[in-house]
């Protein structure tokens, strides 16, 4: 992707704006073109606007040659997850259920902000349905494959959003993580994806899986992730639950490295089963916060298998979403949806109070953790990339796909920001990413130690010629 338009970063697109080195025109045609060319192969995007996309572009191009831009992402290509509204287009959720018919009157929260800002609106990515689970395939727009080997599932939820940014499609899109929906698929696709504090992006309506439900930007570079949190994180009447606007330019303190910076490393969180060949890539990726002057120690935070808690909260969520459907309609949704649905509908609510107890306790260990350590690093994902089309890389081994991403959902519970950045890969030639957890509220630190450990490894990206 060397000397590409399509591989050029959102920030670098905004600078040759500035210069009048390119316009967005050229820049849109490039990527509808590497859209056209790409997505009948991995089935990223279930929607693409290409008319309306590129007349966003030429009202940019104007905005640009009066040197008068929108906002922060003037003429900057974004793709949209298909869980998230946006005006004019249908949001099916991967769902045969949805009428397509809308109306479709409201942006979320996150598209209204990009709009604003002047970012020309690609289409709608593709997510399993209703976002259930840790891959992309659905009843409505089938099975959504990974650049690196088109064999191999790009992760979910967010796994169009990841498959398009990892090929060009793009350079920045917007995913939601409701248990690792952005890191999942960014750790298998070698792209940088932040979870940030629950709240600090504004998020409208309320996800079915409520408060573990976030918001967040995925894209090739920690920079352009932190552009785009520029845009998102801009308040939103309408999200309750919302933090209080902070003006932050997340942008500012990148590069100010982790220098006395007090990491804690754990492998495995005390009971989490990794592959070797991760296990060795990963410990050998944390040397490099030491040699870039960090404390870095092993240490466990402390805390048990977070499975049965995450699933007290999730599957209960799925549950809500399927008793909301139309009888007729169950037949044609998800089976997995509709198992974890019947899960979900089993728990108590005694249970569920005793679950809503156990996460405040869980959030309290988390806090005074960090009364002690700046950042908690982990592995991203206990594997690497399977078969696109399987739920489970192993089914003698896992019956759903919380049991292969024990090192997500956790900080979806408590709340905090994490981020995934890739450190290597497989034999295969697959992604391994790199979890980094910050205290709540720390995500611009999340972000400067990201970007840390991304000046000393560059992400690669994947061969195409191959595809």
């Amino acid at each position: 992707m060397k000397n590409d338009l399509c591989a050029l970063s959102a920030t670098d697109l905004v600078r040759c704006y500035s210069r009048k080195q390119l316009s967005p025109v050229e820049v849109a045609r490039a990527v509808l073109a590497r859209i056209e060319r790409f997505n009948p192969v991995l089935n990223a995007f279930c929607l693409v606007a290409e008319g309306q996309a590129m007349e966003r572009a030429k009202q940019s191009e104007k905005r640009w040659a009066k040197g008068s831009p929108q906002g922060l992402l003037d003429g900057v290509p974004v793709s949209i997850k298909d869980l998230l509204l946006t005006r004019g287009w249908p949001t099916l959720r991967g769902s045969k259920t949805v009428d397509p018919k809308g109306p479709w009157n409201d942006d979320a929260p996150v598209v209204a902000r990009l709009r604003e800002h002047g970012a020309v609106l690609l289409g709608k990515t593709t997510t399993p349905e209703f976002g259930w689970k840790g891959v992309t395939d659905s009843p409505l727009t089938g099975i959504t494959r990974n650049p690196w080997n088109p064999k191999m599932t790009p992760g979910g939820s967010s796994g169009g959003g990841a498959a398009a940014v990892a090929s060009g499609m793009g350079p920045l899109t917007v995913g939601t993580d409701g248990g690792g929906s952005i890191r999942i698929p960014c750790a298998f696709t070698g792209l940088f994806g932040l979870k940030p504090s629950f709240g600090r992006v504004p998020a409208w309506p309320l996800s079915p899986m409520g408060t573990v439900a976030h918001v967040g930007p995925m894209a090739r570079t920690v920079t352009d992730a932190a552009l785009l949190m520029n845009v998102l994180s801009l308040p939103d009447a309408r999200d309750w639950h919302a933090l209080p606007h902070d003006g932050r330019d997340y942008r500012i303190g990148l590069d100010e490295g982790v220098r006395g910076l007090r990491i804690a490393y754990s492998a495995d969180l005390g009971y989490a089963k990794v592959d070797s060949e991760i296990k060795k890539i990963v410990d050998t990726a944390v040397k490099t916060f030491t040699h870039l002057g960090a404390h870095v120690e092993a240490r466990d935070p402390g805390f048990e298998d977070c499975g049965p808690l995450f699933s007290a909260h999730w599957f209960p969520g799925a549950a809500y979403v399927v008793r909301n459907t139309h009888p007729r309609k169950r037949a044609l949704m998800d089976k997995g949806l509709l198992e974890t649905a019947r899960m979900g509908e089993k728990v108590t609510t005694a249970q569920y109070l005793d679950a809503i107890q156990k996460r405040g306790a869980l959030g309290v260990l988390m806090n005074r953790f960090h009364q002690s350590w700046d950042l908690l690093v982990t592995p991203t994902l206990p594997l690497a990339a399977f078969e696109a089309g399987k739920e489970v890389a192993n089914l003698l081994k896992e019956k759903r796909w919380t049991d292969w991403s024990p090192f997500s959902y956790p900080f979806n519970l408590t709340q905090q920001p994490a981020a995934t950045i890739p450190c290597g890969l497989t034999r295969k030639g697959l992604p391994v990413g790199l979890h980094i957890v910050g205290a709540r509220y720390a995500d611009a630190l999340v972000l400067r130690a990201a970007r840390a450990f991304e000046s000393a490894h560059p992400m690669p990206m994947p061969d195409l010629s191959r595809l």
